[in-house]
């Protein structure tokens, strides 16, 4: 008889979860991606009777995330989900740029296994390092029967991969879902669960089979905005703006003014979202730019992305 899959693979991207202090006490002040994945696992007592595959995919600080990572993580993510003996996978990250590498990740791939995507909030050597824990967490949801998709587990929380968004700069439980909220959470190895996994028609990796991605960029409606951005962004050979609004995707007039020489005069694609933290945008009788729903600024740049390179 063919036995379960039961393999989790961890692909280490660096982050603060790898990153070490001079001073234990120091939680600002740290560099991030210092120590190895495999070394990271090796650590941790309760994943010694887990049977782990680790592989370093990349060795940043996630706030330099890249194209180039990205399309490398999504390849290795989709080879090691290929495997019959794999249950699952989990991906550690820093938590600047994780948001947007976990919709990546879910519009490109949109997993039948589980994706878990995990973070810290202190370095490795802090006083209270959240990363073991949230490691643990996540390689338990990779675990978990009938999981499938793309989440972020942190804090002992599970966000889907369309609504998890970082709202804190520097407590430990410092992600959400917006009005969505979590997926479930995970309580001493136990998980409970209170909406479905994340689910969508999968792009391919096809999608980002170009060398070169198109050139998106968001821009922010505020107070005395004008159009020169827009204008600067044009002669830059810009792409896709995503515009982040004020309130319900409100833009200054100025700037719209110009969002809509862009679009109807460059062809450049835009994509109307809001700078508010949570709640979607709704759409009105009077919109000129399609709307991006209840996406981050930073989500719907990769959204856009992804729909230029089809």
């Amino acid at each position: 008889m063919q036995s379960l899959p039961s393999k989790i693979v961890i692909l280490g991207t660096g982050g603060t979860l790898a990153g070490t202090a001079t001073e234990p006490g120091d939680n600002v002040g740290y560099r991030a991606a210092q120590i190895g994945i495999a070394e990271i696992v090796a650590r941790i007592p309760a994943l010694a009777g887990v049977p782990i595959e680790t592989e370093q995919v990349a060795q940043i600080d996630s706030k330099d995330m890249s194209y180039a990572i990205w399309r490398a993580l999504a390849k290795r993510v989709a080879f090691h989900l290929g495997r019959d003996d794999v249950a699952g996978i989990v991906v550690t990250h820093g938590t600047d740029t994780l948001e947007e590498s976990a919709y990546l990740l879910q519009r490109v791939l949109a997993p039948g296994k589980p994706v878990a995507l995990t973070a810290a909030m202190r370095p490795a050597n802090a006083l209270q390092s959240d990363g073991p824990q949230n490691l643990v967490d996540a390689v338990c949801v990779a675990r978990y029967a009938g999981a499938k998709g793309v989440v972020a587990v942190l804090a002992g929380r599970i966000h889907g991969a369309f609504e998890v968004r970082k709202l804190h700069t520097y407590r430990i439980d410092a992600f959400g879902s917006g009005d969505a909220g979590p997926i479930g959470v995970v309580q001493e190895g136990v998980l409970t669960l209170w909406r479905t996994w994340p689910e969508c028609a999968a792009l391919g990796l096809h999608v980002l089979a170009r060398d070169t991605p198109p050139r998106v960029v968001t821009v922010m409606s505020h107070a005395d905005a004008d159009g020169g951005i827009v204008d600067a962004l044009l002669a830059h050979g810009v792409d896709g703006i995503v515009v982040a609004g004020t309130g319900n995707g409100s833009l200054h007039h100025a700037l719209e003014a110009a969002l809509r020489r862009a679009q109807g005069e460059a062809g450049v694609a835009v994509l109307r979202c809001s700078r508010v933290a949570c709640g979607p945008v709704l759409p009105t009788a009077n919109d000129v730019f399609e709307s991006a729903g209840s996406l981050t600024p930073a989500q719907a740049r990769v959204e856009l992305l992804l729909r230029l390179s089809l």
